[in-house]
């Protein structure tokens, strides 16, 4: 029997299936078109830059740095190119076995593996990185000959920082290194940042570091075209980038070279003001250190050597050593005396040689002669017993009030980091610096030794010649300046830093003359008369010896039965010329012994530079190194006819310092200096 079919119901089912057939078909549609429109429209430019990073890549194009200058123009550091062998990652399949060959053909230490592999990590695998710096001619010769071995490795010139002087002001120029993890996070908090992209170096210590936004430039940026595998293909386009501005510095590298020949091997600082102006005309600390060792990572031996030394080469001793003054404080005291009206100039102490307090004997170990004593002789003799009686009159804290005024024991605002502040005792001093309550007390007896620049007095010798520059100048006090001006690098345009406004103190003229006065017989008459002994000029000075370790009272000290690192230090703070002062420095040398035998003449020859364009003979430079020549020994010789740099052969073009042309210019300085 045949079955007949239901046409109806067939088409009914039929009908409904292409129904649904349709309506799934337009929603898939519909969804594909409301993808597209989300796409196509609403995520168009953040689809459209994934696209573009995907296509290209920004590749930093780091600045040249900025150069660093004196006064006078001469280059203190500089860039070189050199050659280097770059690898770019990305080029190469097996990383490791191609520089396992390239060690075949030169020489990779491990060290450098070390600081490719650090890199790498820190860069994209396009960007070309340096395997081997500062490559020699012979080792660009045998990679040009088998260059066809090594896709994706090529020799680059890259620029290198040099400090073309060496040890010469290494604390005040400091130097560059490599960017470590604390300055990283710095950075990355910063908005600098992209600035720093492409480089792994940055400002360490001194100009390089204070000046480092000035003389870093500004990154620029090339655009290249990227394959997938992130192959480099083409350059689309390129933001050059800025050089860094050029530094000009207020010291003179010449009498800055002089004086750091004076020291030979012994340690201490000294630092030089104009007292007009408040700039740094020299800055030394002994001994120094090589920054070059640092441009492209010192090595351990190199680290070891030097951070180990005992004779602690690393540490800035002008700006972050810190000393009693000794007798050089005296003149600041009789300052305080008639500032404070707490003793005429004519009041008489007598100095029997040393000074009785609470039971207790404070010797005078520089005062031979005793006697009575006005002002004008304390000073002159440098009577420990007048300022001793000094100091008890007129208190701890009167004396903190009076010196704070003249930096001593604060921040003198110098433009380069790192400075301390050293100590100026009060009471409220110590109760804050000690713990136990037995050591918060301040007694009487500690007071005396202030006097006369020791106890717990501690200051650096920067502390120290503002401070003489201050007196130099009539109270007038200037902010150390070490850098004067910048210079843009694209337009040459020089843009000098002005000095901040100077503080007037309120010293009385007479009672300034009074204190000079007796520092300028200190010079003629006085401790520091044989080294200054036929100057054209005429300057005031005091000369001071430091204990470097404590003694008691009932001690003898003996500098052959010590030994050398406790004996006592020697210092000289001066000024010249005595009526119109040009220069005033502060100048330690450490455990030499007295003042006016191992500090001043180093003092003199500074002024003779500055003053009379005078350079010592080099058996003058040798005794002084020694500790064996007071008045210079020899013809001193124009500094003209100094070779410059150090070791070239003379040049009578050579050029001479800012302030002997100026004197140059005027008819017979050295006479206008008499008194």
């Amino acid at each position: 029997m045949t079955e007949l079919r239901n046409v109806e119901a067939d088409l009914s089912r039929f009908r409904a299936r292409v129904l649904v057939a349709s309506i799934a078909v337009v929603l898939g549609f519909v969804l594909l078109a409301s993808r597209l429109v989300y796409l196509q429209i609403v995520r168009h430019d953040d689809l459209m830059e994934q696209a573009e990073n995907n296509r290209t890549a920004i590749v930093p194009v780091v600045p040249n740095r900025g150069l660093i200058l004196d006064r006078n123009g001469i280059v203190l550091a500089t860039n070189y190119s050199a050659y280097t062998l770059e690898v770019t990652p990305a080029r190469i399949a097996d990383l490791e076995q191609t520089i396992d060959e390239l060690s075949k053909v030169m020489d990779i230490s491990v060290r450098d593996r070390r600081r490719f592999k650090k890199l790498r990590e820190e860069s994209k695998n396009f960007e070309s990185l340096p395997l081997r710096t500062r490559l020699t001619d012979e080792e660009v010769a045998k990679f040009a000959a088998q260059r066809f071995r090594f896709p994706g490795v090529d020799i680059k010139a890259r620029l290198f920082r040099n400090y073309p002087y060496g040890e010469l002001a290494s604390h005040v120029i400091g130097y560059i290194g490599r960017i470590n993890t604390s300055e990283k996070e710095k950075l990355d908090e910063s908005d600098d940042q992209a600035n720093y992209r492409g480089t792994e170096y940055i400002g360490k210590l001194g100009v390089e570091q204070s000046f480092e936004a000035q003389l870093h430039g500004t990154t620029g940026v090339d655009s290249m075209e990227t394959s997938a595998g992130g192959r480099a293909m083409r350059k689309l386009a390129s933001s050059p980038s800025t050089p860094g501005d050029t530094v000009v510095l207020s010291i003179d590298i010449k009498l800055q070279h002089l004086i750091e020949q004076l020291y030979g091997e012994r340690r201490g600082a000294l630092v030089a003001l104009d007292p007009q102006t408040g700039e740094v005309l020299a800055f030394v600390s002994k001994p120094t250190f090589d920054p070059n060792l640092f441009v492209d990572g010192i090595d351990t031996e190199s680290w070891k050597a030097l951070n180990e030394s005992i004779d602690k080469p690393l540490l800035n001793r002008a700006l972050r050593g810190t000393y009693p003054p000794g007798s050089t404080y005296k003149p600041f005291m009789a300052m305080a005396a008639l500032q404070t009206g707490t003793r005429a100039p004519t009041t008489i102490i007598n100095d029997p040689g040393f000074y009785m307090f609470g039971g207790h004997r404070f010797g005078s170990p520089e005062n031979e002669r005793g006697g009575q004593m006005d002002m004008h002789r304390a000073i002159v003799e440098s009577s420990n017993a007048y300022f001793y009686s000094l100091a008890n009159e007129m208190g701890v804290d009167a004396m903190h009030d009076f010196m704070k005024p003249l930096s001593f024991g604060q921040l003198t605002g110098i433009d380069i980091h790192g400075e301390v502040r050293g100590i100026l005792p009060s009471q409220e001093w110590k109760r804050n610096y000690y713990k136990r309550a037995e050591q918060k007390k301040w007694y009487p007896g500690e007071t005396i030794s202030l006097g006369i620049g020791q106890g717990y007095n501690s200051f650096t010798m920067l502390q120290l010649a503002q401070a003489t520059a201050t007196l130099a100048n009539n109270g007038i006090k200037h902010k150390p300046q070490l850098v004067i001006a910048t210079q843009d690098a694209t337009t040459r345009t020089r843009i000098p830093v002005p000095p901040d406004a100077p503080t007037d103190l309120g010293y009385k003229p007479d009672n300034v003359a009074i204190v000079r006065k007796g520092m300028v017989d200190v010079t003629l008459v006085g401790t520091s008369a044989r080294a200054f002994a036929g100057a054209g000029y005429v300057s005031g000075g005091k000369t001071g010896t430091a204990q470097a370790v404590t003694m008691s009272q009932k001690e003898k000290y003996n500098a052959a039965n010590m030994e050398e690192r406790q004996r006592d230090h020697a210092l000289y703070i001066a000024f010249a010329p005595a009526e119109n002062p040009r220069i005033a420095l502060a100048v330690i040398v450490e455990n030499s012994g007295f003042g006016g035998a191992n500090a001043a003449p180093i003092a003199r020859r500074a002024f003779d530079y500055w003053l009379l364009n005078q350079y010592p003979s080099e058996a003058d430079i040798a005794a002084v190194r020694l500790g064996q020549a007071t008045a210079p020994v020899g013809k001193p010789r124009p500094v003209v006819e100094v070779p410059w740099p150090p070791g070239a052969p003379v040049s009578a073009t050579a050029p001479a310092s800012a302030a002997s042309a100026a004197m140059a210019a005027s008819p017979n300085p050295a006479s206008t200096a008499q008194p």
